[in-house]
């Protein structure tokens, strides 16, 4: 069984190295690992880090295109059974992949979501304040409105750990550019009947000090991507 890694880029340049080590590093039982990088015109150093890296199949785009067209890029010119989204600034970490493809080696399902808000902490103030609270509420809002619309009950529409069987990526046309990605494969899955199975993973959020860069503006998107792939197309 051949896994395929997607990591899109975008000026990255102080974590992308790190995550691909820890990727190759990562050790699965009978499954070979593809690893695809697409750097997306980054303007820092990540494309002369990326040219160093052994072991991967590197994907440059000219300009910037967005994390959508990145991620579809990288899927299209990847070649595994199993398909993997995997960001590249550290808050997701490769040691859960074992977890998140077990449902699918096991054939229980086509689809899973690591989930980062299964018994998550949601605290205000003090010691151990819920970081990016505003991110937090969003998410839990735009998964909410995504049950409500599809009759799921996910917990985490907004994750980057997806993990699909190729079969069903082949059976789903995706148009997004940008950070639309999650809602519009969420959306055209459920729609297609496909049963999204969660696994708790953990996660360490970062600021936009750090090089977080989806917006609220982002936020309202994906609402208008969720009604629009319900009732449209």
């Amino acid at each position: 069984m051949k896994l395929s890694i997607i990591i899109p880029v975008y000026n990255e340049e102080k974590t992308v190295g790190e995550v691909i080590n820890r990727v190759k590093k990562e050790k699965l039982v009978s499954v070979e690992k593809e690893i695809v990088v697409v750097d997306d015109a980054s303007s820092d150093r990540t494309a002369k880090i990326l040219k160093k890296q052994k072991g991967i199949k590197l994907i440059s785009h000219k300009v910037n295109k967005g994390k959508g067209s990145a991620v579809r890029n990288g899927i299209k010119n990847s070649s595994g059974d199993i398909v993997l989204i995997q960001d590249a600034d550290l808050e997701y970490n490769p040691s859960d992949y074992a977890r998140l493809l077990k449902p699918i080696v096991e054939g229980k399902t086509k689809v899973v979501y690591g989930s980062r808000l299964v018994n998550y902490p949601f605290r205000l103030f003090g010691k151990g304040k819920t970081p990016l609270i505003t991110h937090y509420i969003g998410n839990k809002t735009l998964t909410f409105i995504t049950n409500l619309l599809f009759g799921s009950s996910i917990t985490d529409m907004e994750t980057c750990y997806k993990v699909f069987k190729r079969v069903v990526l082949d059976d789903i046309e995706i148009k997004a550019k940008r950070f639309e990605f999650e809602p519009e494969i969420t959306a055209k899955l459920l729609k297609a009947g496909e049963r999204i199975c969660e696994i708790p993973i953990e996660v360490k959020p970062r600021s936009y000090s750090d090089g977080k860069k989806i917006s609220w503006r982002d936020g309202f998107i994906a609402l208008w991507t969720l009604i629009k792939y319900r009732f449209v197309d």
